[in-house]
């Protein structure tokens, strides 16, 4: 930036369509007249990117680009025995969503394969070229298909892309659904986002026993390795698997020629500091007598792991060293320079982080890491299956041309065979187990069912990123809120409990990149200046004032203007030349310039501002409000770029264009924020007026917004999931927010708007719990609706002799014979719209009685039995009235329990005759310090009273997305209310006034789906465990109440001896035994002779009878079943 005293005339950045009158330093001083309202940028956004889009990029990049790619690179199999039998795959592509049903496709749409339990897949198919008999013709066979692949909605390759929502809804399928998501077997799962640390870097970190380690996870299409250089008692070794032993660094040097120290020292670096540390490790080195590169190599050939007899050990270090040291550093023609400069800077940077400790890297740090998409992690899957459905078929190949046959097989009839790529892809997303042994990588729980309690919880579900590191592990750093993470994940969704802050969600505006070419960008720098690394002496490359260039980890060679270099760089991106995601980072630190063009950064767009003023001006923004411009075009114009975390460092980002900042010079700002509130993911944006809250506070009400029962999509009424909760009268929140609108929550509610008094009343309301009005409920608050699927399976037993559905018997008179055959049609199945009671039958199934019949004789009704499918459970509707013990919640983590339900004229009302739907405890409010709660009440209030929603986006005062309490307070004493949202009520029990003002307005109340019908329990005597006697365990089973260790001892603690013996013995598993006092050792009692026997003396004469736990009866038989005999020895009582 140049030195803010430049001539008071300094020229204005040309582009501009009218230039601006001369800034002068009082122009520039003064505030911006009026803000440029840059809201609309947000749902542009949306459209093109955002939310869900990730998923659906990731997975429309592997269809169109990456099979293309895998496909190339095993596009040939040859048989072993003559390489002319050949198969060649020329093309390959995803058809459309489609079944095969008796040889006739049929096109499949996702609802269909939801309510009929399919897997919503379409066919890959291919275009070989292969040769058939011992003639070798050539054959072409197009349009061949070779496994089906579950598709992802929404996508390229879905029947619902592009299209509008009249098409959507013939579909039977929510337009405001976001897809992104599998429907394998019926049931839908996502793929959720897995993150880890970026591969091809290096990382400098101190292990468990406090070395320094500079590690790098290297990957490339072919290998995937771990190299870790380790200082250990002042001596630097390298680790590798391959090598049993830790190798010291300077003989890997020597091993790949680099032979006289004075070259190594200069490589590293000529600072005399460097050469002390290296010191001993070159002493080292002459010790072992190690000065060429034979010797070196020899040395280190006898440290190889022994992999297998008949493995030469000779030469194998050099293979490693080429193929798995720092594995993604090419090497050509045996050039190792390459890798030395890589192990080199590696070093460098090691003995950096030992005299400077700032220099440590951060795992934790966003740009450290990389996000894996559903592309990714199907095109492993994809690429592991299809390299071992073509192994199979040589392997198959050869088998049949060993055999003297006449008529030689072709391949294609051979990959026809298995159906390899189906059955992998779908047991693969069904289970969530990624167990691909060709890659390493054996994960769990990659892939989970959508959640589908309300709106909300599916779509933080696409959301979501995983950790992939396990959860038990105490450590706070990983779990701490980085400042990295700003704008990119958001800071308040996260649950609470032992995955708290490892399972992150992305904010509003964050995109997530995805691979792009690599050859362009490398010629591009070389041509903009970068000095080839190969053609630079070890001396050269650290020589002061230049800058290394690392492209994708990989080392391009060096510059020496390194800030004119970068500015190039990002003036190409801007215009459009190169890809909008590459980013380019300069870092002082390590002397160094990172560009990245690799996928699973995530990145966010921003303005850019020209020495602190908006590129984007008000006719730009007039533009895309009437539709001309898109958020593409802002782009293509250079107004707006993306920056990933690492550029953000080079960036100095304003919140608002037209405040002044304490001591930041208004010229240095390089960007301007599109809008503040886009720092909060999807589910915190529903909180308003969050920046009021205390922060866990916010971090609950994430947590239970997705709990909330309400709308799930247009199409619930015809969706068959096995648990459905639906509110009956689900309203849109009065003070809404931004984010609401956007993501489409105020058309798919899930709360009402309850007038809620902030008072004591009755006692009932203590710890949180409200106190409910009797009439509201009547009227229908809070009302829900619980549905359940059943399901019912008609079994097939061959021979054309199946279950069947009989309808119900009748006498004479068309009388029912059984009573709870009321229910069914006269087909046998339950009429729709019945109301269906308890031990009532919906399908009247009934079942062979002997399924291997000789076929030819028919059955009769005799031969069936009767095995209908019977209701069990609650009598009448499923509608749920509220009643005491129901959880509630407002949107700002204040849950609480309905305490009493109260009738209406017992509650206070307001001299305008308005009663509260609730009334809440005002403890709730000291300690939570949700003042942003109080601010939703006037809100509300002001906006019933006014008629228009009011807003509380977070940090939206400035910029208008929230209103403030003086203008809101201001309307309400416009419409003759307290400006401090007070009421005057009167009691409904006495009648007289209430001796204080009452705060009361309205608030948007949701019911959890925690009901007190769901978890209502108590038994007398009931089942039992069969193997202890024990009662058995859970609601579901209809089990006891456990009376457990920790109450034992309490009763223990009181001396109640009687209530424990009745507890633990006489209601729990009390057994009588018969003891032989004589050997102590068990016996039975003979019911014929009527006397007791001890099996082990011979005789019944010694017997004593005794009570005990069946349970510690069984411990004794199992103990003497392993050689251990308990006695017992009995004292008469």
């Amino acid at each position: 930036m140049p030195p803010a005293t430049s001539a008071p005339d300094a020229p204005v950045a040309e582009g501009d369509e009218e230039a601006p009158p001369v800034p002068t330093y009082r122009s520039l001083a003064a505030p911006v007249s009026n803000p440029v309202d840059k809201f609309a940028l947000l749902p542009a956004f949306l459209k093109v990117r955002g939310l869900v889009k990730e998923h659906i990029d990731s997975f429309n990049y592997f269809i169109t680009k990456g099979i293309k790619n895998i496909v190339r690179a095993n596009n040939r199999i040859e048989a072993r025995s003559d390489p002319d039998i050949y198969l060649e795959y020329k093309n390959i592509y995803i058809g459309e969503p489609s079944v095969q049903v008796d040889f006739r496709v049929e096109t499949i749409t996702p609802h269909f394969c939801r309510l009929t339990d399919r897997t919503y897949s379409a066919p890959v198919i291919v275009d070989v070229e292969y040769t058939v008999g011992k003639t070798h013709a050539k054959h072409r066979k197009p349009n061949f298909t070779i496994g089906y692949m579950p598709i992802m909605l929404r996508s390229y390759a879905c029947v619902l892309n592009g299209k509008d929502e009249a098409e959507l809804a013939r579909y039977g399928e929510c337009p405001l659904d976001p897809g992104g998501y599998f429907i394998v077997k019926g049931t839908e799962k996502v793929i959720l986002i897995q993150e880890q640390l970026s591969k091809n870097r290096i990382i400098i970190d101190t292990d468990n026993k406090g070395r320094v380690t500079a590690s790098v996870t290297s990957s490339t299409h072919e290998v995937k390795s771990k190299t870790v250089i380790c200082m250990d008692k002042e001596k630097i070794n390298l680790h590798l698997n391959q090598f049993t032993k830790p190798i010291p660094i300077i003989v890997v040097m020597k091993a790949m020629g680099i032979e006289t120290d004075q070259e190594v020292v200069q490589m590293v670096g000529r600072d005399p500091r460097y050469g002390d540390l290296l010191y001993l490790s070159i002493q080292e080195c002459a010790t072992e007598r190690i000065y060429t590169q034979q010797q070196a190599l020899q040395y280190m050939d006898d440290k190889v792991t022994y992999a297998g007899a008949g493995n030469i050990k000779d030469g194998r270090s050099k293979l490693i060293l080429r193929d798995v040291f720092v594995a993604h550093v090419p090497v050509n023609n045996g050039n190792f320079q390459p890798k030395c400069i890589y192990t080199a800077v590696m070093l460098r940077r090691m003995l950096d982080a030992i005299l400077n400790s700032d220099t440590f890297d951060d795992k934790d740090y966003v740009g450290n890491k990389r996000l894996e998409l559903s592309g990714q992690l199907v095109s492993l899957l994809f690429e592991d299956l299809f390299k071992t459905m073509n192994t199979y078929a040589v392997d198959r190949m050869n088998k049949n041309s060993d055999m003297a046959r006449s008529s030689p097989l072709d391949f294609s009839q051979l990959i026809m065979q298995q159906d390899v790529i189906t059955s992998g892809l779908e047991r693969a997303i069904s289970t969530g187990n990624w167990d691909i042994k060709r890659f390493k990588m054996h994960r769990k729980g990659v892939s989970q069912v959508l959640s589908r309690l309300s709106y909300m919880a599916s779509l933080g579900y696409m959301t979501r990123i995983t950790p992939q590191f396990e959860k038990t592990r105490k450590t706070s750093g990983p779990r701490a809120l980085q400042p990295s993470q700003w704008g990119m994940l958001c800071p308040c969704d996260t649950p609470e409990g032992e995955a708290c802050g490892l399972t992150k969600n992305l904010a509003l505006m964050t995109h997530v990149t995805t691979d792009q070419e690599e050859g362009p960008l490398r010629n591009l720098c070389f041509s903009l200046g970068v000095e080839d690394l190969s053609l630079l002496s070890g001396e050269e490359i650290h020589a002061p004032g230049s800058f290394l260039v690392m492209f994708n980890g990989l080392i391009l060679g060096k510059h020496r203007q390194p800030q004119r270099f970068a500015n190039n760089m990002r003036t190409f991106r801007r215009s459009g030349k190169i890809g909008e995601f590459v980013s380019v980072f300069v870092n002082e630190k390590q002397h160094c310039i990172h560009i990245a063009s690799d996928g699973g950064r995530v990145c966010r767009p921003l303005i850019i501002a020209d020495k602190g003023r908006s590129r984007v001006k008000e006719h730009h923004m007039k533009e895309l409000r009437d539709g001309i411009r898109s958020f593409d075009d802002f782009l293509r114009d250079g107004l707006i770029e993306y920056l990933d975390v690492n550029e953000e460092n080079n960036a100095l980002i304003a919140l608002y264009e037209h405040v002044d900042q304490d001591g930041v010079q208004r010229s240095s700002i390089t960007h301007i924020e599109i809008e503040p509130m886009t720092i909060l993911g999807v589910v915190a944006g529903l909180i308003p007026y969050p920046h009021h809250n205390q922060s866990p506070r916010n971090t609950y009400q994430c947590a239970m917004g997705k709990q909330a029962m309400g709308n799930i999509a247009y199409n619930q009424l015809f969706r068959a999931d096995s648990l459905l909760y639906l509110l009956v009268y689900a309203q849109r929140p009065l003070l809404t927010t931004k984010t609401i609108e956007l993501v489409g929550y105020d058309k798919l509610g899930a709360g009402q708007n309850a007038t809620v008094a902030v008072m004591s009343y009755s006692g009932y309301d203590i710890e949180d719990a409200i106190v409910m009005n009797k009439s509201s409920l009547d009227r229908g608050f809070g009302r829900c609706i619980a549905m359940k699927k059943y399901t019912v399976t008609s079994e097939k037993y061959g021979d054309g002799i199946s279950d069947r559905i009989a309808k119900p018997q009748r006498d004479r008179d068309g009388v029912l014979i059984k009573q709870n055959m009321r229910a069914l049609d006269e087909d046998g199945f339950v009429a729709p719209g019945q109301i269906i009671r308890n031990h009532d039958i919906y399908v009247n199934k009934q079942t062979p009685k002997v399924t291997n019949r000789t076929p030819g004789t028919a059955l009769t009704d005799r031969d069936y039995r009767d095995s209908p499918a019977v209701y069990k459970g609650v009598d009448g509707e499923t509608t749920v009235v509220d009643r005491v013990g129901d959880k509630f919640s407002s949107r700002h983590g204040q849950k609480g329990v309905c305490g009493t339900i109260v009738q209406q004229e017992d509650f206070p009302f307001s001299e305008k005759g308005i009663c509260p739907d609730l009334i809440m405890n005002p403890h709730g409010f000291p300690s939570r310090m949700t003042i942003g709660k109080m601010i939703e009440l006037l809100g509300g209030k002001a906006g019933v009273s006014c008629g228009r929603f009011h807003y509380g986006s977070i940090f939206g005062e400035p910029s208008g997305n929230a209103d403030k309490v003086e203008d809101i307070s201001h309307t309400l004493v416009k419409h003759g209310f307290s400006y401090s949202g007070k009421d005057f009520l009167y009691s409904g029990i006495l009648g007289h006034p209430l001796q204080a003002y009452v705060f009361m307005g309205p608030i948007y109340y949701q019911k959890l789906k925690h009901m007190v019908l769901d978890k209502m329990h108590a038994r007398a005597s009931g089942p039992r465990v069969l193997l202890t006697r024990q009662p058995t365990e859970g609601r579901s089973r209809d089990g006891g109440l456990r009376l457990g260790e920790m109450e034992r001892d309490c009763l223990i603690a009181y001396g109640a001896s009687m209530l424990i013996f009745e507890r633990l013995l006489l209601s729990s598993d009390p057994y009588q035994v018969q003891v032989c006092r004589k050997c102590g050792l068990l016996g039975y009692y003979n019911y014929k002779l009527k006397t007791s026997f001890c099996s082990m003396c011979k005789n019944g004469e010694n017997m004593a009878k005794m009570r005990m736990p069946y349970a510690c009866k069984l411990l004794f038989q199992e103990l003497q079943s392993m050689n251990v005999v308990p006695r017992l020895t009995l004292t008469e009582g």
